[in-house]
């Protein structure tokens, strides 16, 4: 659903309106939630609701049972985007009081994501690369399999490599500028010989049936000029995992193609524990690698796997043998 060309026209209307003009001053994008005041305007002018005495909790109640969310997630998305316009109104002192009373919902299931090593990460891009033209596509095997290895090996967001320009990449430097993601925050990713090998490649085929790409050509598409959008990039991966034949670990999910982006920050964090690096020195790098405001983001993405644990209680039992000697002999 998208957001009206027209605004809001409920009794919140100008209050949503500068409520989002307010969240986007801060250099949030606040998409998702405007589709959401959307909704909930449209409730109030189907229930012709005039004042603001009438926003009461029963009537939130409501609107929330109104839209269906069988996941906890999407409810608490739903019942928090409508808490926060409220306690900016009450900020404003548009309102004493919110009327959003009912807790948010405990969820009791958490995604384990699967984690790729390099070896399951080599058969997807040997998949990826075998993929052939089809409905007028062009290099769509070779245009997937550098994108899939960006993926994995640098840890960017599906929706980033998609929206990758030709001028976004430097490879004097080894960089690739990632402009105006999430939170409207731009970054600079470097990438070691073994990707500089593969984007240099992936740009010479692309310049060949032209003879040169114009800066704001997309660096990532198989029909025309037009970049690949991520659900086609997701509806792909998820073909190319069922050929696979992947064995996952007993509670993990299947396969996702955010499970790369997770791979990336697990596995990093293991050579890390192999190489004798102090990880709690090195996690705000990695946030900032990412993308994250704070290493708490970060911490989403690492998942305990087998090899992780094996590194760490190497480590542990190093410094525990050091400490016990050290205590035995003062």
């Amino acid at each position: 659903m998208k957001p009206r060309g027209h605004g809001f026209q409920s009794v919140l209307g100008p209050d949503i309106e500068q409520f989002i003009a307010h969240k986007r001053s801060l250099r949030r994008r606040y998409d998702n939630e405007e589709k959401t005041l959307t909704l909930f305007d449209d409730y109030l002018m189907a229930h012709r609701i005039g004042d603001l005495a009438a926003l009461t909790p029963t009537l939130i109640d409501q609107f929330l049972l109104s839209r269906p969310r069988v996941r906890p997630r999407s409810y608490n998305h739903l019942r928090g985007t409508l808490a926060r316009l409220f306690a900016w109104m009450m900020g404003q002192g548009r309102l004493a009081a919110t009327p959003v009373q009912s807790p948010p919902r405990r969820s009791r299931y958490q995604r384990t994501p699967y984690i790729f090593d390099a070896a399951n990460a080599r058969r997807l891009f040997a998949v990826a690369q075998a993929l052939s033209d089809k409905g007028g596509t062009v290099a769509r095997g070779k245009t997937y399999y550098v994108l899939f290895a960006i993926l994995f090996g640098l840890g960017l967001r599906v929706s980033e490599a998609c929206r990758l320009r030709v001028e976004d990449i430097d490879l004097k430097q080894r960089l690739l500028i990632i402009r105006e993601t999430k939170f409207y925050k731009s970054r600079l990713v470097p990438f070691g010989p073994k990707l500089e090998t593969l984007v240099k490649e992936h740009l010479r085929l692309r310049t060949e049936p032209a003879g040169s790409l114009l800066p704001g050509t997309p660096l990532f598409c198989v029909r025309g000029t037009r970049a690949i959008n991520p659900c086609t990039v997701s509806q792909t991966f998820h073909k190319l995992i069922a050929q696979l034949s992947l064995q996952i670990p007993p509670g993990t999910s299947p396969p996702r193609l955010h499970d790369l982006r997770h791979s990336f920050a697990t596995n990093t964090l293991t050579r890390w524990y192999r190489d004798g690096i102090d990880p709690q020195a090195r996690l705000l790098t990695l946030a900032t690698f990412l993308g994250h405001v704070d290493v708490n983001s970060t911490a989403v993405y690492l998942t305990m796997t087998p090899t992780l644990l094996d590194h760490a209680n190497r480590r542990f039992a190093a410094f525990a043998a050091t400490t016990l000697t050290e205590g035995l002999n003062p």
